[in-house]
């Protein structure tokens, strides 16, 4: 009776452990492929584009202060 328990013990962790092996493999199959590929190439792009997004808001903000502090007015400057 012992052995059969063991046996079914076994069994089991046999096909959790084939389970646990096909997802990882279909999951790095989705990644490494052309689908893959196209979506980490467009995260990146998307990262790029929010950075430089945030540089421009950065730049803009800087400007206002500078231009604030100055005393000068966005588009009119004293021309002598």
């Amino acid at each position: 009776m012992k052995r059969l328990v063991w046996m079914g013990i076994g069994v089991a962790i046999g096909v959790i452990a084939f389970r646990k092996v096909t997802e990882a493999q279909a999951s790095m199959q989705s990644t490494l492929g052309p689908q893959g590929l196209n979506r980490a190439v467009g995260r990146l792009a998307d990262g790029v584009y929010d950075f430089a997004d945030a540089i421009r808001d950065g730049m803009r903000e800087r400007e206002t202060d500078l231009r604030a502090a100055l005393g000068v007015e966005s588009g009119e400057l004293d021309r002598r």
